[in-house]
């Protein structure tokens, strides 16, 4: 329906809509396009029309400025008082937060969210646009208001996509044109220009009232506490967890999933009340943000429930008769499985969000609580559930092959065939696959140009799709980033269409002296260039800036593409590329794991450093692996490769202390020199074998048989533990519970048994080396 309405009339229709739109407990999009003062002036009035409840307007402007609204009786000038009381007087109270903020109303709900794009300072934020997308309740809208240039120019959020020596304003804006595009294509998105005075309310097909109820997100009759049937069968498994059988839960947003943890976790602890029992149930997840709800609905379950104080390690912590529900941040909760505080008979441990968690981890956890869940967001705007469920799959089937998988398919906050969902889906490509691969041939490479892949939706999706599989963290900005980052490149293997694998880089480096030296110093920091960067400040290495860098961003491969050599083929392609463009370095950045690390180590690659803590996204540490492709690269990789070594021992005894052995055993074998056993260190292994000497006396030898064995790769990944006692100190008491061992002489003798070995296996090929 296309009219030139008068505010007020466009108000009543609006309001119509979102009545037809209440009475199918959906959501619906309104966009509105404009210049910065009308599309504000709307979204006033829009605030001013009716009682909302909890609305929400997410900008860096404020809402209250003077405003003229133009009535079917004239202009009434409506200023910041005069809004004020309009909204008073609705009973509306407006919360206004910055795009960056817009995580924090997670686990919120809002019948009213305005995300302003348009004038100053403003722009469209994929990430919160999905983060908010996600709170509108059943019969709400998402207002979107940007400019009407179609997308052309870059906006403020640009700003952080522009790397130096890039201004935001040179930066092309695939994305935002892809989002106009889109949005003027999508049916259930109601569209208001303002310049044109025309506003299209989109017709909607309201669901069959012979639809059955599940569909329609009503309660479950087999439970009353869950809103559907499938979440009823998830409260049920989980409640009746079993052990070394964990559980996989799965769902996209506002299927309920994190209230199904909550209503599990009362009725578990209820019950060990009535068995006389006392049980806790440990939560974590990668923020505590991201278990409000699971608190909030065990709280509304639990009357007596109050906050622990015995909560350890833990941002919240309550404890009702029958035990303690303590949420712990992944990183804390590694330490205690690792010092024995935390796993063993009778623990359990619910993982929410688990695809924002790294594998590693995952793993440890799985090794250590008998009865384990694992939840995740399939479709999320902060990653993928699919990557969590291929990547960690493998794990689960070779620990815990009777492994149960749950789906939770039925919207309980709003009906199914939602409009807005549907909408964010297409527009952040939260739903996009991996298609099925088309056979490719060797050499069979593509680079991508992003103008054309943005015009390109089918393309787009199959390569983003295969992205958002292969890494847990693939997020609608890193979209964007994929369309618009400057210096950045996509190369896919086989047909773009349907790739077997695809490689992102981006460029950096190539500072002049001036800046160099003071990137190095720390008086600068120009953003963008984090390879070449982090190798200045923190490896020591200032000619890093000067040189040309080459960072890998993302390398995926399609699972039917996998053992086939198409990472090698992709990586080996991007290397030759980036010799012909005159590169002197490629290189990657990613969380510290022994799998991928064994990767890269395979095509060539050296380990120039390892990030002192553990980042915030992935869990991990940040470990950089470079390649040279020019003489001046050689020779910057070969001093930092020296620098790396000589550090990580050193490193190992103090900063990281607590890294994963399996990680400690990689580094040890990556970083490896030709080490030989001097006389004196034959005698102390041989000593130490034959039990006649302290262990802790010994330390040094067993490090340079360790180094020998690692040079000589004879050092087995059995031996993790025994290089992790050697240079981290790792206690008597950490070891026995980690090789499941009984009292300290058992310790003892297990240590004297690992060095016999390795001394057995390297011992010669040192007395080959000159000890002979």
């Amino acid at each position: 329906m296309m009219t030139a309405p008068t505010p007020s009339r466009a108000m009543a229709q609006l309001e119509a809509w979102r009545h037809r739109l209440a009475a199918s407990r959906w959501r619906g999009m309104l966009w509105v396009s404009g210049d910065a003062a009308s599309t504000l002036n709307a979204a006033r009035c829009l605030l001013a029309s009716r009682r909302w409840r909890s609305p929400l307007f997410v900008g860096e402007q404020g809402i209250g400025e003077q405003v003229t609204c133009k009535q079917e009786g004239g202009e009434q000038d409506i200023g910041q008082s005069t809004v004020i009381a309009e909204l008073g007087a609705s009973g509306s109270t407006v919360t206004q937060l910055s795009r960056a903020k817009a995580r924090t109303r997670l686990g919120t709900e809002h019948e009213l969210v305005i995300y302003n794009a348009v004038g100053q300072g403003e722009g469209l934020d994929p990430d919160a646009l999905g983060a908010v997308a996600g709170t509108v309740m059943a019969g709400g809208l998402l207002v979107l208001l940007t400019a009407d240039d179609g997308g052309l120019s870059p906006d403020a959020d640009y700003r952080r996509l522009a790397a130096h020596p890039w201004r935001s304003d040179q930066l092309s804006s695939h994305y935002l044109a892809r989002c106009h595009r889109l949005l003027g294509s999508l049916e259930g998105v109601a569209r208001w220009r303002l310049a044109d005075r025309v506003l299209e309310v989109p017709p909607l097909d309201i669901p069959s009232l012979d639809l059955p109820e599940s569909s329609m997100g009503a309660a479950s009759p087999q439970d009353g506490e869950c809103l559907s049937q499938d979440q009823a069968e998830a409260v049920a498994r989980l409640v009746q967890l079993r052990r070394r059988r964990p559980l996989v839960l799965t769902a996209d947003r506002g299927r309920g999933k994190s209230a199904a943890l909550g209503i599990a976790c009362a009725r578990i602890l209820a019950r060990a009340e009535q068995r006389g029992e006392r049980v806790e149930v440990l939560l974590t997840a990668p923020r505590p943000a991201a278990v409000a709800t699971v608190f909030e609905h065990f709280s509304r379950l639990s009357p007596g429930a109050r906050p622990s104080p015995r909560a350890l390690h833990s941002a919240k912590c309550m404890e009702v008769p029958g035990g303690v529900l303590r949420y712990v941040a992944p990183d804390a909760l590694s330490a205690m499985v690792t010092d024995g505080e935390a796993g063993g008979a009778g623990s359990v441990l619910l993982v929410d969000e688990a695809a924002a968690i790294p594998a590693a981890l995952l793993g440890e956890w799985l090794a250590a609580f008998p009865r384990i869940a694992f939840a995740t967001t399939e479709h999320g705007y902060e990653g993928s559930g699919r990557g969590f469920a291929l990547r960690f799959r493998r794990r689960l089937d070779e620990l815990t092959p009777q492994w149960q998988g749950v789906r939770l398919e039925t919207p309980v906050r709003w009906a199914a065939g939602d409009p807005l969902e549907v909408v964010i889906s297409r527009l952040l490509l939260l739903d996009a696959d991996a298609v099925e691969v088309a056979p490719w041939q060797d050499g069979q490479i593509s680079l991508v140009e992003p103008a054309g892949l943005a015009a390109d939706e089918s393309t787009l999706r199959a390569i983003f799709g295969l992205l958002i599989q292969a890494h847990y963290r693939t997020t609608p900005t890193d979209l964007r980033a994929l369309l618009d980052a400057p210096s950045g490149a996509v190369m896919t293997l086989g047909s773009p269409t349907a790739p077997a694998g695809v490689v992102v880089w981006s460029d950096e480096g190539g500072f002049d002296t001036a800046l160099a030296d003071q990137v190095a110093l720390g008086q600068r920091r120009p953003r963008g260039h984090l390879l070449a960067q982090s190798l200045a400040v923190h490896a020591g290495e200032r000619g890093a800036l000067e040189a040309r860098v080459r960072r890998v961003t993302r390398i995926a491969v399609h699972p039917d593409g996998r053992r086939q050599g198409a990472g090698a083929q992709l990586l080996g392609a991007a290397f030759h590329w980036a010799q012909e463009e005159g590169t002197d370095l490629l290189g990657a950045s990613f969380g510290g794991d022994a799998e991928l690390l064994a990767f890269w180590r395979s095509q060539g690659y050296r380990v120039v450093r390892l990030g002192l803590t553990r980042e915030t996204a992935t869990g991990e540490h940040a470990l950089m692996v470079l390649k040279a492709c020019s003489e001046q690269g050689e020779r910057l990789l070969e001093r930092l490769e020296v620098r790396f070594q000589r550090l990580l021992p050193r490193l190992l005894a103090f900063e990281l202390n607590d890294l994963a052995p399996q990680m400690v055993h990689a580094l040890l074998v990556a970083t490896a020199r030709e080490a030989t056993l001097d006389d004196a260190d034959h005698r102390d292994a041989e000593d130490i074998v034959g039990g006649y000497r302290d262990l802790a006396l010994m330390r040094p030898a067993i490090q340079q048989l360790i180094q020998v064995a690692a040079g000589a790769e004879q050092l087995m990944e059995e031996d993790a533990w025994l290089a992790a006692w050697a240079f981290q100190g790792r206690s008597d008491s950490q070891l026995a519970h980690a090789l499941g061992l009984n009292g300290r002489t058992r310790v003892k003798q297990w240590l004297r048994d690992r060095v016999g070995r390795v001394l057995a296996s390297a011992v010669d090929l040192s007395m080959g080396n000159g000890r002979g």
